[in-house]
């Protein structure tokens, strides 16, 4: 759960274009498909269902918001076995039973006694709130609304659970069998993620905006590259984007990904490289690409043959 860096940079988004602008200044370079999937979910309320390869920008989208609008993050990482207690509440029951004695020590009996001591243990400050809970809390001091969900790579958990994440995403309330409906007083900002390493329930998709973000094409993975590594020469900026737009065509298992590349942009920095040659790329490809198979089908010759490619 993080805190807003700095407060809105823009009032109101009104339109598409407003949209656009408010991803701009959180250094994010949106086409005008996400931006206008990101204006509609947005104005109508609705979750925002990002799903691409890793590594192209779908959480940032998240992260970006959170920073713009001047909201909390809270992010929902997921996983396997990813369960309720996990991702919504469970008793602290350390302090529970810590209560329980100390009300032994201190002499409370009889079925009055008992009866209180039920009704106290199951009290809100023995909660312990998990992302989904906190999500429904209203906005905080300093705080221009309520928070931004991530619920980030929804695609790791079980169909079990995107059955009970329909029941949040619907109403936004929760019922705690001890406490009553917790209600969101006004519903966050929600972006699921998904790198589709397994295809997500049609009840889950069509409670939520769709966008597939795609690997950019060169011009916009140049000016990506511009906004978050300004201290990168001209020319050596344009000579990375080419290279990774020609690895992205090879048959590799895994292409690298916007973070990758904006990796190697940073690695060829911090060796004070000025131009690529295939020394400086066939040492760095282990930024780039993850899987031994790609880089032994890459190095060499194939790296001298995208470096001459005009």
């Amino acid at each position: 759960m993080d805190l807003p860096r700095n407060v809105a940079k823009v009032a109101k988004v009104e339109n598409v274009e407003d949209a656009r602008r408010l991803l701009a200044s959180g250094r994010y370079v949106a086409d005008a498909s996400l931006a206008t999937a990101v204006f509609l979910a947005l104005r109508l309320g609705r979750p925002l269902l990002l799903e691409g390869e890793a590594g192209v920008g779908k959480t940032e989208i998240a992260k970006v918001l959170a920073e713009t609008l001047g909201r909390r993050l809270i992010r929902l990482q997921c996983y396997e076995g990813l369960d309720a207690a996990s991702a919504l509440y469970e008793w602290n029951y350390p302090r529970q039973m810590l209560e329980i004695r100390l009300a032994e020590l201190g002499g409370e009996a009889g079925a009055e006694g008992r009866a209180r001591l039920a009704h106290d243990i199951f009290d809100e400050r023995f909660l312990l709130k998990r992302p989904l809970l906190l999500a429904l809390e209203p906005a905080g001091p300093g705080e221009a609304g309520p928070p931004v969900l991530l619920v980030d790579e929804i695609d790791r958990t079980d169909e079990p659970f995107e059955a009970f994440l329909l029941e949040i995403l619907s109403d936004f309330q929760v019922t705690i069998p001890e406490i009553g409906t917790l209600r969101a007083p006004s519903p966050p900002i929600v972006v699921l993620t998904s790198n589709r390493t397994r295809e997500i329930h049609d009840a889950l998709k069509r409670r939520c905006l769709y966008h597939w973000i795609g690997y950019p094409d060169a011009a916009r993975e140049l000016e990506i590259l511009r906004l978050r590594a300004p201290e990168l020469a001209e020319a050596l900026a344009g000579q990375i984007v080419r290279f990774v737009q020609r690895l992205r065509t090879a048959d590799l298992f895994k292409p690298p990904g916007v973070a990758e590349t904006l990796d190697w942009a940073r690695a060829l920095l911090a060796l004070d490289q000025a131009a690529l040659d295939a020394g400086a790329v066939n040492a760095t490809l282990g930024v780039l690409l993850k899987y031994q198979d790609d880089i032994e089908k890459v190095a060499g010759g194939g790296v001298q043959g995208m470096l001459a490619e005009p």
